[in-house]
């Protein structure tokens, strides 16, 4: 059984998709970008994004029974891959006691010109 889950608070999605499905205790998000939610902008810089991304993340684990210590999987979707320090630094922050298994890749171009985007999966709290 599944249930797709939209939360308030968290940017809307900017295609035809919900924040999360859940599926048993099994939480699967989409990826976020660092949309700021009252305004749908993209702040300016990596830094800026990576961590409205990782609140977005926070937010819509929240809305779903769940929170950071208890993702599973990660994965981060970043526009350059020189930014893959920067980015550790500032996940490093939020993942402060057990970090959760990781991929990383560079791709071509994320959705309204984003420089990193972040997906997890979580198990229930």
């Amino acid at each position: 059984m599944k249930k797709a889950i939209n939360v308030t608070g968290a940017p809307a999605a900017v295609g035809p998709y919900v924040h999360a499905v859940k599926t048993g205790e099994l939480i699967f998000l989409s990826g976020q970008l660092g949309l700021i939610p009252e305004t749908g902008v993209l702040p300016e810089g990596i830094e800026a994004q990576t961590r409205q991304s990782l609140e977005n993340v926070k937010t819509v684990l929240e809305g779903c029974g769940s929170d950071l210590d208890h993702v599973v999987k990660t994965s981060i979707f970043l526009d350059d891959i020189n930014d893959f320090a920067t980015v550790n630094e500032i996940y490093a922050q939020y993942f402060a006691n057990e970090f959760p298994a990781r991929s990383c890749v560079q791709v071509a171009k994320l959705p309204k010109g984003g420089l990193v985007e972040i997906e997890v999966i979580a198990v229930e709290k």
